[in-house]
């Protein structure tokens, strides 16, 4: 078992280019979908540290920070939400170069994904996965366990500034997510990333326990024994609700790119729109990363 969880595998990466290239877009137009979404998840990003430095605190400023400047963006990173916006932020761009180099590079030296080592190219793929899976996890946690007792309880968002940071981070974050369950030729998931989206999880609660010891509050009021009905039991209640829908999601997930795929490629025949020149390579080999099976068709 052990091998297998840090198994890069040995057979060749990719053989179709399944994550540069769409059933539905040309590479090109993807490209531009995923760089568009860049710029607008790092422009969120950064209009709201622009925006919080030169603005009076809000009320996402934890206790004792209020008056300093910067407050709600120093604290930030602590927040499971921020950082996998940042994290969708880079992903599309990280794509967005990956289909560009195969769109411009396919029938030479392929796209950039393709020359990688192999250890980066299996980052690459749990990184997708940490893509399809995270964002829905904080947006169901998020609308359902936080807004209720949050701006939900005094009326909705005071302004027009809070209401759209968080439709960007809590609502925007899904439909990104689900562009590439939906868009892209990806394969299901391997199943040992599962392990690895529990693993970040359990990582992350380590980080919100340090915040708490090194800058004295909570990140998350369910994290909060006082906070929480039932005190410690509650708070372990949240936390293993939160990994059992994260394992929820990701065994949807992983079903709804399985359908897609089928309904896609083998009941609607849309192999992929591929690079100009590029004829694929006639073989999708299985790959234990991608979990991939194989195939004897070749691209239109």
């Amino acid at each position: 078992m052990l091998p297998r969880v840090f198994a890069f595998g040995r057979d060749r990466w990719d053989p179709t280019y399944r994550f540069e290239t769409s059933w539905l877009l040309p590479p090109w137009a993807l490209f531009a979908f995923r760089a568009l979404f860049a710029l607008y998840a790092f422009t969120t990003l950064f209009f709201r540290i622009g925006w919080e430095c030169t603005h009076p605190a809000n009320t996402d400023a934890p206790g004792g920070v209020e008056r300093e400047r910067c407050a709600s963006s120093k604290t930030s990173f602590s927040f499971f939400t921020v950082l996998t916006y940042w994290g969708i932020a880079f992903y599309m761009l990280v794509a967005a170069v990956h289909t560009a180099t195969y769109a411009r590079n396919a029938t030479s030296r392929g796209p950039l994904l393709a020359r990688f080592p192999r250890p980066l190219q299996a980052l690459h793929s749990l990184f997708y996965t940490t893509v399809t899976t995270y964002p829905l996890l904080v947006t169901i946690v998020y609308w359902g366990v936080l807004y209720p007792t949050s701006f939900g309880a005094t009326g909705g968002f005071p302004n027009a500034f809070t209401a759209w940071t968080n439709a960007s981070q809590h609502a925007l974050n899904s439909a990104f997510a689900l562009f590439e369950i939906f868009v892209p030729r990806t394969q299901p998931p391997p199943l040992v990333h599962l392990l690895w989206l529990i693993v970040i999880l359990a990582l992350y609660l380590g980080l919100a326990y340090v915040t708490l010891t090194t800058q004295g509050f909570y990140v998350y009021p369910f994290l909060n024994p006082a906070e929480t009905r039932g005190g410690r039991r509650g708070v372990t209640g949240y936390i293993f609700g939160i990994l059992a829908a994260a394992a929820v999601i990701f065994g949807i997930v992983w079903g709804v790119i399985w359908v897609r795929r089928w309904a896609t490629e083998e009941k609607m025949g849309c192999k992929g729109k591929f690079a100009a020149g590029d004829h694929g390579s006639g073989v999708d080999t299985a790959d234990p990363e991608m979990g991939m099976r194989a195939e004897t068709w070749r691209p239109k």
